[in-house]
């Protein structure tokens, strides 16, 4: 069973996602915290498979909460949750590790998608983000580490994370903390995109 932290100091803001979580992941046990302390709190007391962070807490502001909770829990998925969409922010965010930034102005289906694409391991972000996918296609391929192309390559092969991770010799944490460095690094928001994209790069 999934355990969801929801961590926004806004009472209905919480309700809204807390809604998307009921629908995204059935039978979920859901933690609502309205501070950086109480996320933290709820992090220590055990496993949680998603974190939904709202990037303007009373204890914390800006990018400050969300890297403090990716150096603390590295392997818990954080989704950032925020009133800015400006691609900048977007992209810092997921800079630091967050495996997917749902701006407060999507609509509850979107939110749903965002959750589920996450909790798939897959990450998830607004298309504002989102570049152009060919121009620089083979740059941004070759900017990947050679851990992360036989990651791709194990995506391109249809293979699960858990699959990848036995290959590569690593924990299934170590490779979605690697997916979402890839999909920053393509230019994407999930698997699917990333196998469309390196499948460009074959010949024909």
């Amino acid at each position: 069973m999934d355990r969801i932290v929801v961590a926004d100091d806004h009472p209905l803001f919480r309700a809204a996602l807390r809604s998307a979580v009921d629908k995204a992941a059935p039978g979920a046990v859901i933690d609502e915290c309205a501070s950086l302390a109480e996320a933290r709190l709820a992090l220590a007391a055990a496993a949680v498979d998603l974190l939904l962070l709202d990037l303007k807490l009373s204890d914390s502001e800006g990018m400050a909460g969300l890297a403090a909770i990716r150096a603390e829990h590295p392997a818990v998925p954080v989704a950032v949750v925020s009133a800015s969409e400006d691609a900048s922010v977007v992209r810092h965010a997921l800079g630091l590790g967050a495996a997917g930034f749902i701006p407060k102005s999507a609509s509850l289906p979107q939110m749903v998608e965002a959750i589920t694409a996450i909790l798939a391991g897959d990450g998830w972000a607004p298309e504002t983000a989102e570049g152009d996918v060919d121009d620089d296609l083979p740059a941004r391929v070759a900017s990947l580490t050679p851990s992360q192309l036989r990651i791709l390559e194990g995506l391109k092969a249809g293979r699960l994370n858990k699959q990848i991770a036995f290959d590569l010799g690593v924990s299934e944490a170590t490779i979605k903390a690697h997916l979402t460095s890839v999909f920053r690094k393509l230019g994407v928001h999930n698997r699917t995109q990333a196998v469309i994209l390196a499948k460009q790069l074959d010949p024909a």
